[in-house]
């Protein structure tokens, strides 16, 4: 069977992503039965989320910084082509009350309808993305990590559970840490994504994880801060397994950091440099709380994975195989 090339855009609160790839059935890459060959990858950061936790609605500035990316990525999936393109915004949009300016904008450039996603089918596609190649047989707690929202997945080879949070690392930023890493700051953003967590324990045993899955820019660069790399390095940060002692180190040593620090870190982008303690904060928190549930069901969780394929690589495979979609 020919591969059908596909176009996904994924625009979260802080990042939009676009990927162009061939895919591919393939019964022996893993549970999805499907294999993605990149054609082009994309990422820019352009902070949709500026200040919506706040004000309810997109700034100005930050819907023309995407919109122009988008038009960007429209010309790019021109020049490329693509059988089938679908646009996915989550939490940010999600939040705004003036979001129908940013869907009529992307409709315009992009040409297809764009899709304001739901929590659960933003935990859905996270969930698919992350199982792509994937081996392992066992019960996987996937977390999202983004800018205004963060999704935890419960399944095997399917959802079993999930939910969407409304924390991030922009919105706890600017809720919590905009005037810095405070003893008080600190412990109100702890308190915050504590009590989501309980929320969380409502609608899924984190203590039946068996392993750990961080996706997104957050864990991938706290992965890369504990890896000690030089540089972003996706081969060795896909994939890696690390103990749950050396991440929490590298979630505080982040956390503690200075801004000269951040900066000299070459695997950390500038448009996270000021949101990266808050998302160090979040994921340390779901860490502690997987690790303290596990523990107490006799079976104690003693590592994290990171994977580079998530809710891009998800929107990719939901075209792929027959779901939600459009012609390019």
């Amino acid at each position: 069977m020919a591969p059908t090339r596909v176009a996904a855009i994924d625009c979260g609160t802080n990042t939009i992503r676009l990927l162009i790839a061939d895919a591919h059935p393939d019964p022996d890459s893993g549970p999805t039965g499907w294999r993605l060959k990149k054609v082009a990858r994309r990422s820019k950061i352009v902070r949709l989320g500026q200040g919506v936790d706040k004000t309810g609605r997109l700034d100005d500035e930050a819907l023309q910084r995407t919109l122009e990316v988008v038009a960007d990525y429209a010309e790019r999936i021109q020049a490329i082509g693509a059988e089938r393109v679908r646009f996915v915004a989550t939490s940010a949009t999600r939040d705004a009350s003036n979001r129908d300016v940013f869907v009529d904008g992307v409709r315009q450039r992009l040409g297809i309808e764009p899709e304001v996603v739901s929590g659960d089918e933003e935990a859905r596609l996270s969930f698919a993305g992350s199982l792509l190649g994937a081996q392992g047989q066992g019960r996987r707690l996937v977390v999202d990590l983004g800018g205004g929202s963060t999704e935890l997945v419960l399944g095997t080879r399917a959802p079993e559970a999930a939910i969407s949070l409304d924390t991030g690392s922009v919105r706890v930023t600017e809720r919590y840490l905009a005037d810095g890493v405070t003893p008080d700051a600190e412990a109100a953003a702890r308190a915050h994504v504590r009590d989501l967590l309980d929320r969380a324990e409502g609608v899924m045993d984190l203590g039946a994880t068996e392993e750990l899955v961080g996706l997104a820019g957050t864990i991938t660069t706290i992965t890369a801060h504990a890896l000690s790399l030089a540089d972003f390095e996706p081969d060795s940060i896909h994939g890696s397994r690390l103990p749950l002692g050396t991440v929490l180190a590298s979630c505080d040593a982040i956390l503690r950091s200075t801004a000269a620090e951040r900066e000299s870190w070459d695997y950390l982008r500038p448009g996270r440099r000021d949101v990266i303690a808050a998302g160090a904060l979040v994921w340390s928190e779901v860490i502690g709380r997987v690790a303290e549930r596990t523990a107490e069901a006799g079976r104690p969780l003693g590592s994290t994975v990171t994977s580079l394929t998530d809710i891009l690589d998800g929107i990719a495979l939901s075209l792929a195989d027959g779901g939600a979609q459009h012609d390019g």
